[in-house]
Parts: C-alpha cells; sequence; structure tokens
C-alpha cells in the first residue's frame, strides 16, 4: 500500500460520506492550494472518487487542473478505507 502523509490521512477521515470541497475545506481548515494539493494526491492514488453530485462520478478528464474541483464532491473508495483503516 501506498504511504500516506498526515494531511492525507485528515482528509480521507472525512470522506467516510460524501462531502462537498466547501463542507470539507471547513472540516479540515486547509488552504485551497493545500487542499487542493491533497485531494489530486488521493485521487492520483484511488483513494477517493470525485463526483459531480452525490451520485455521478466525475469522469472528464484532470478536474484538478483548473478550479473546477472547488464544486465537485468526494468520497473515500473502498481502497481509500482500507489504507485509511490499515495506517
Amino acid at each position: 500500500m501506498e504511504e500516506m502523509t498526515d494531511l492525507e490521512f485528515d482528509v480521507l477521515d472525512e470522506l467516510y460520506f460524501v462531502q462537498s470541497y466547501q463542507e470539507l475545506q471547513e472540516e479540515v481548515e486547509l488552504t485551497d492550494p493545500t487542499l487542493k494539493e491533497t485531494l489530486s494526491s488521493l485521487s492520483t492514488k484511488g483513494y477517493i472518487k470525485c463526483l459531480k453530485d452525490h451520485d455521478r462520478d466525475f469522469t472528464e478528464g484532470d478536474p484538478f487542473s483548473s478550479d473546477q474541483f472547488k464544486s465537485l464532491f468526494f468520497l473515500a473508495t473502498k481502497k481509500g478505507l482500507l489504507a485509511h483503516n490499515g495506517r
């Protein structure tokens, strides 16, 4: 399993249920650049899903290449939950 940073662990801790970007940012109290980098890293590792809304996956390229990630929702994947619980 890939190494997980403390920030990644803290963010993943909030994603057992679908969270909007705004809700997540309020919970973890990170700046936009830090949260964006952390979410991007978690996404690359396959630990989270990016969603257009509570039910539909985001599949249109890299959501972190612009500010569109701020309108998305996020959820831990099974792989992410296993990594989070195994830490």
